[in-house]
Formats: C-alpha cells, structure tokens, sequence
C-alpha cells in the first residue's frame, strides 16, 4: 500500500502581521495600528471606512508601495518587509495588479497598446505579451475594442481597459482602490459584475471604498477607522 502524501497548504496571498505604519513626527502619527488580516487565495474582500481613516495606508502596504514600520507583511507567503527595493518592486510587478479610481491610459494610445505596457519590464517578448494583452482585453469584454484609444472610449470601456492591464501580467491579487468613483451607477454596476465574474473564475480581489453599497460585494469585508482595522461578520 502505497502511504497518502499530505497535501500541503498554500499559503495565504495577505498576511499582515500586526502591521502598522507610523509616520515620524514631531509628532509621530500612527496612520495604521498593528492589524492583523488574512486573504486566502480566490477570496473576494473589500475594505471600508471614510475619508482619513487609513484606508490609503493600508492600499500602500498592501499593495508593496510603503513597507510597514512594525509588523510584517507576507505577499504569497514572501516576508515583504525582508526584500531589497528593487525585489520588492519586481515582487509588486509579478503578483499584483492594480485598478484605480482614474484610469491613468495613455490618451493616444490604443487599448492594447495600454494593456501591453504592464508587460513592459517583465522581459516579455513582443509578440507574447500582444497576444495575453489581447486575451486579457478579451476577458474583460473588449475584444472588439482592441484598437480604439481611450478618448474614443466610455468611461466602464476606460476602466475595464485598465483592469485588463491589471490582469495581464496574470498576478495572485487584484487591489482595487474606487474602481467605480468615477462610473455612474449603471455602469458602476457592471464593473462590479466584471469583478464577481473575475472572483468566480478563482481570482483574488481586495477592493478598498468607502462606498457600503460596493463594500456589499465581499464576501468579506473589513473595517478602518481612526487607523483600526475591525473584521466584520460575513456578507
């Protein structure tokens, strides 16, 4: 009889722990208090809390953009905090692709002109990184919109335009900051479905709003006030 191998775990795409970040004063402000968060792989959690509350802090660290003054912060089961800068930045470029409230396009640029400069310093040859930028246009419904640069655009074809981007280096975690502040509702509703449709399909997303009607779409969803991040019941 052949012995069963365990399987083995993989490790959590976000691990803070105890992280925060304080910024040095006179006098030191503590933007972030020591958290502790735990996204799985394929989790779908969105973080809520008003203007001022350190849901910019938590976006940088998170997102490998500021390293966190206590604490640790684990990418993937990687210790960020242990990397050099420029580790840390190929680490952010590999595993993490971004979506902001704008959509920082390049104006003449086509949509997969757009799409393929994430691929831009991963070493990618041409004619790959065309053809995932075109796939990656593809899954998010703008297969048909290849060639059109971005004033020829709406503003949901804009921003499904610059989730592509963010889907085309194929990262382990989707951080979105406001994805829909700059969408009417309808519209804004239909990214949210692209998001649901991206989670269902296995992705990791954290979407960072104050919006509770779009914080409603977690299946998680944390909280930040004042610095403090508060887990709350499932959606």
């Amino acid at each position: 009889m052949v012995a069963e191998v365990p399987a083995v775990e993989a490790p959590a795409v976000i691990e803070l722990r105890q992280a925060g970040l304080t910024y040095p004063g006179p006098p030191p402000v503590a933007a972030l208090t020591a958290c502790e968060l735990t996204v799985g792989a394929g989790e779908f959690v969105t973080v809520v809390g008003p203007s001022g509350s350190g849901k910019s802090t938590f976006l940088n660290i998170v997102g490998l953009l500021d390293v966190p003054t206590s604490g640790s912060y684990l990418l993937d089961g990687i210790d960020t905090g242990a990397l050099k800068d420029a580790d840390r930045t190929a680490l952010r470029g590999r595993r993490i692709g971004f979506v902001f409230q704008s959509f920082h396009l390049l104006p003449y640029r086509s949509a997969v002109e757009n799409v393929r400069l994430a691929l831009l310093y991963g070493a990618v040859p041409r004619a790959e990184s065309h053809e995932r930028a075109r796939e990656a246009l593809a899954r998010v419904g703008l297969g048909h919109r290849l060639d059109a640069v971005p004033t020829r655009l709406s503003g949901g074809e804009q921003q499904r335009v610059a989730i592509a981007r963010a889907l085309v280096s194929r990262p382990s975690l989707l951080l979105c900051d406001e994805p829909t502040g700059n969408l009417d509702t309808a519209t804004a509703g239909a990214i949210l479905g692209l998001l649901d449709e991206l989670h269902a399909d296995g992705m990791t997303i954290v979407v960072i709003t104050h919006d509770p009607l779009v914080a409603a779409r977690g299946a998680r969803t944390v909280s930040i006030r004042d610095g403090v991040l508060t887990e709350r019941a499932t959606v």
